[in-house]
């Protein structure tokens, strides 16, 4: 089991929902954390009620400047999380560029900034930890999903890809795939959300991966388990179950 206790872990999308009970999580362990959002005002409010250290660094992950800045304030790290997020429920339809070109930059490329500015320090040391979340949409594309799916499935893929470079360098990196977590972003939805989970519960599963190891969890079961078999169906069968007629 790992031991949180003074290890500094940065958690970027800790202004609220998951990444707010994740920073309660660690903190609770002993962890030192660097909370990062956009929003100040809200990241003061959480660091306010976790009972260990928080340390408040501003940034927004759309911006290579901002995260370069963050992660220098930031310092040292043991670990990184990143769970930033954006979404809208779209349909190919009604496609809008701005709010697609959003989930594909804070969701992916984000955290491709973010993962830029503090893994190679992990590498040089040879000692990190590394917690991507991603999400159930990841495994196949879904109808309704325009941007979100898509990023989604990048953030699995450089989650392998990580873990296959990475694997006995010393630096650990998970992916956890969560499905409806209730949040203001899920709370967009106006449609029946299966297993939908609390932010402090989904935390909790994803912080027992992060203590005991294991590269990929795909949680509620057994919800994950009709995606996970979803890969396995042939085109015709998946998009005849799938689709939208």
């Amino acid at each position: 089991m790992r031991d949180f206790t003074g290890k500094r872990y940065w958690i970027v999308g800790a202004s609220e929902g998951l990444g707010a009970a994740l920073a309660h999580q660690l903190s609770r362990v002993g962890a030192e954390l660097v909370i990062t959002a956009r929003d100040d005002a809200r990241l003061r409010a959480v660091a306010t009620e976790l009972p260990g250290r928080a340390q408040v660094v501003t940034a927004d992950v759309r911006s290579a400047e901002s995260v370069r800045a963050a992660a220098a304030e930031a310092g040292p790290l043991d670990g990184v999380i990143y769970c930033a997020g954006a979404y809208w429920p779209q349909r190919a339809q009604d496609w809008n560029p701005e709010q697609v070109e959003t989930m594909c930059d804070v969701n992916f490329t984000g955290a491709a900034r973010v993962l830029g500015a503090a893994v190679p320090d992990m590498v040089a040391r040879g000692e990190g930890h590394v917690m991507l979340v991603g999400s159930l949409s990841a495994f196949r594309g879904l109808p309704g999903s325009i941007g979100y799916g898509a990023s989604k499935a990048g953030v699995l893929h450089l989650a392998e890809s990580m873990h296959a470079d990475l694997r006995g360098s010393g630096v650990e990196v998970q992916v956890a795939n969560p499905g409806f977590v209730r949040t203001r972003l899920t709370d967009k939805n106006d449609f029946h959300m299966p297993m939908l989970m609390e932010p402090a519960d989904a935390a909790r599963t994803i912080f027992e991966q992060m203590a005991a190891g294991g590269f990929k969890r795909s949680f509620p079961a057994p919800f994950a388990w009709a995606f996970r078999l979803g890969q396995f169906l042939p085109d015709g069968l998946y998009f005849r179950l799938f689709a939208r007629g």
